[in-house]
């Protein structure tokens, strides 16, 4: 769990942070909800928490070619005190477990998560630099982990995912049909790929690399 979430009290439309300095090493980062887990509203409950079929597979393979998955999550639960940091921690953990069930080396590198409320702006506005569409967290992982945003990608179920991806420079943003985007998903300017899953992403991503 990162241990500096974003300030819930922060006003909206801040000035985005500066982009961080290249890395070198490769990253995937990936939304929670209807991403890597079935989309469950207002999830508190870590006995609720049920992945998506395929994302230990798909999560296997991309850390098994070299990229760093890492969690990037609007979590305004947090900013309501509907949930706490411990609480969050756990949802992690269990998430972690199946995960580890499911495929032995699909493991997340690192969970981000911002607690700020939305104010209820579209999908394209962004209401506070790590409230995605924002790229914050995207660049306070860059930075902390020493990762080049050219040579990563973003992958998620909501066009905020996919602009968040774009605003951070991503190399390229996946949209997934598994959560609320649903079956046949209005992809925003920006997006690179439509997929089912998360599997089908990792598939995606790992035929491009193989491919430049």
């Amino acid at each position: 769990m990162d241990p500096n979430p974003a300030n819930a009290d922060a006003a909206p439309a801040a000035p985005l942070p500066p982009k961080p300095g290249i890395g070198k090493r490769r990253a995937v980062f990936l939304d929670r909800d209807g991403t890597l887990i079935e989309h469950v509203h207002e999830l508190v409950d870590p006995a609720a928490v049920r992945l998506v079929p395929g994302t230990g597979d798909g999560l296997a393979r991309l850390r098994d070619a070299g990229f760093l998955c890492i969690v990037v999550t609007n979590q305004p639960l947090l900013g309501r005190g509907r949930l706490d940091e411990a609480g969050l921690d756990r949802i992690h953990a269990r998430l972690a477990e199946l995960l580890a069930a499911e495929a032995p080396s699909a493991r997340i590198d690192a969970f981000y998560a911002c607690p700020v409320e939305s104010g209820g702006a579209g999908p394209d506005v962004i209401e506070h630099p790590d409230r995605k569409p924002g790229p914050g967290l995207l660049l306070r992982a860059a930075r902390e982990h020493g990762i080049d945003l050219a040579q990563s990608w973003m992958v998620g179920d909501s066009p905020r995912d996919v602009l968040a991806g774009r605003h951070a420079d991503c190399r390229g943003t996946i949209l997934l049909r598994s959560g609320v985007s649903g079956r046949n998903p209005a992809a925003p300017a920006g997006c690179d790929h439509v997929e089912d899953d998360v599997a089908a992403a990792a598939a995606r991503i790992l035929a491009e690399t193989h491919a430049t």
